[in-house]
């Protein structure tokens, strides 16, 4: 079922809001022990049900009203507990609500609970969570992806209709690859940062995970658009599909960097996927255009110095003594020190160690000032690739799903992210689309491609998505 199909069914009562929520809350009681899925279920999804249901029956329905979605453990609801699948926050409860999160509220959204992630966002197979790997629907062996990967796998195994996640650097696109779904990085600002912990500020951005383009494009309608509450935030204007740019007067085209395939690391059966992905779009009336993005290369290199540094800034409120562990020491630096590494996992001190490393005395120029500057070289390409083409086309990830625990080195994961990074680099919106199966130890793993177009340019992402998986 996807939200658009239920959608349907609750407005011709056909089925209650009631029954919808209690079939994935039976989906959840069934499988999330064995997946880990949710950390939390909230206990008051029946009562959000019938309230969503009086709401339907008055008539005043919305595209969302009843509509169980699940919601990454990064983006608050006041009063209920958030984590960021960290301990170092595992008993905190949030004092405000996410303008996305209020977004889906006010429409009468039922939202399910808490889904797993990495922790505070930071890794691409949530095996960096506090609290357990979540594991993929279509092989339990394997990651979900990450770090939203609670959020793709609900979706995936129908403990959801939706599902929001954030991405910094692949984070909603990766594990919608992995796990056989839509996934969509929207334009930076185009939906509000306020009540999302912060990873990286400059490429962070909350987004839709769902099984359809039209789905993802519903929930991204309902939660866009500018907030008092957050700086960054950007007004985005309503397309609809007789735009000029999309009309059959102007064929769509797609640009694909081929040179970015010749390099290493690149699985085979993604490299056939992907040419396969290719012959549909052009059989659907797409005109393909071999472009080049001289740098893009640099994009992982340019990402893990600009994410750490924003990383150490920002995880340094996390101290032991404003809120979450706070741990005894004989001063206040050992309070830090006990709090902070009790608190914090692995990737996460990994991360602000590079990160401090990166902004300090007689290396920020050679590294964070560097990076900067190559940031905005590969803004400059885009722009003048977005010229030329609507909309850029790469595989989502360099292969499918890896069995928990098989990467071991942090650079083998950090390699994952090799075509997602440069869309948050450069801030344009991204979409990953089911593009296709590989048989691998007798399980049918999922994979994916993406597309990028210009800023504030999801329309035409929503217009390629919906004829390439014939919604």
């Amino acid at each position: 079922m996807t939200i658009k199909d239920a959608r349907k069914l609750l407005d011709s009562r056909q089925i209650t809001a009631i029954e919808l929520v209690q079939f994935y809350l039976k989906n959840i009681e069934d499988k999330n022990k064995e997946l880990n899925v949710y950390l939390e279920v909230y206990d008051d999804c029946l009562t959000q049900a019938k309230e969503a249901q009086k709401i339907i029956d008055e008539g005043k329905a919305q595209s969302l009203t009843g509509i169980p979605l699940g919601l990454k453990d990064n983006i608050l609801i006041k009063g209920r507990k958030v984590s960021g699948a960290s301990k170092i926050l595992e008993s905190y409860t949030a004092t405000y609500t996410a303008t996305a999160t209020q977004k889906l509220i006010d429409q009468g959204a039922v939202i399910l609970g808490r889904t797993n992630m990495d922790e505070f966002a930071m890794g691409s197979s949530t095996e960096n969570s506090a609290f357990g790997v979540t594991k993929n629907p279509h092989d339990p062996e394997r990651v979900a992806g990450g770090s939203s990967g609670g959020s793709a796998a609900s979706v995936a195994s129908d403990m959801a209709l939706g599902a929001l996640g954030s991405d910094t650097g692949g984070s909603i696109r990766e594990p919608a690859s992995f796990c056989g779904v839509v996934g969509l990085k929207p334009t930076y600002g185009a939906v509000s940062r306020y009540g999302l912990m912060a990873m990286g500020s400059s490429l962070d951005v909350i987004g839709p995970i769902t099984k359809t383009v039209t789905d993802s494009e519903i929930i991204f309608n309902t939660i866009k658009g500018k907030d008092k509450m957050d700086s960054t935030s950007i007004p985005h204007p309503d397309f609809v599909s007789t735009s000029p740019k999309l009309g059959e007067a102007k064929k769509i085209k797609i640009g694909v960097p081929y040179h970015l395939l010749e390099q290493g690391g690149i699985s085979e059966e993604v490299k056939e996927n992907f040419e396969e992905s290719v012959a549909k779009l052009k059989s659907l009336g797409f005109e393909i255009k071999d472009i080049k993005l001289l740098n893009i290369d640099k994009s992982l290199a340019i990402y893990y110095i600009i994410m750490p540094a924003e990383v150490s800034s920002n995880m340094a409120r996390y101290d032991g003594i404003k809120y979450g562990l706070s741990k005894e020491g004989k001063d206040l630096l050992e309070v830090y020190k006990k709090s902070r590494g009790e608190g914090f996992g692995p990737e996460v001190r990994r991360r602000i160690i590079l990160g401090t490393y990166i902004l300090s005395s007689g290396y920020y120029d050679a590294y964070y000032g560097q990076a900067m500057a190559a940031r905005e070289v590969i803004k400059k390409e885009f722009t003048v690739a977005f010229d030329a083409v609507d909309a850029i086309l790469t595989p989502t990830t360099p292969a499918p799903a890896w069995k928990i625990g098989e990467k071991t080195s942090p650079l083998e994961n950090y390699l994952a992210d090799i075509f997602t990074v440069s869309a948050n680099i450069v801030g344009v919106p991204s979409i990953s689309l089911p593009s296709g199966y590989v048989k691998i130890d007798n399980k049918d793993l999922p994979l994916g491609i993406q597309l990028m177009a210009p800023h504030l340019g999801e329309h035409i992402l929503f217009e390629i998505g919906k004829k390439f998986l014939k919604e």
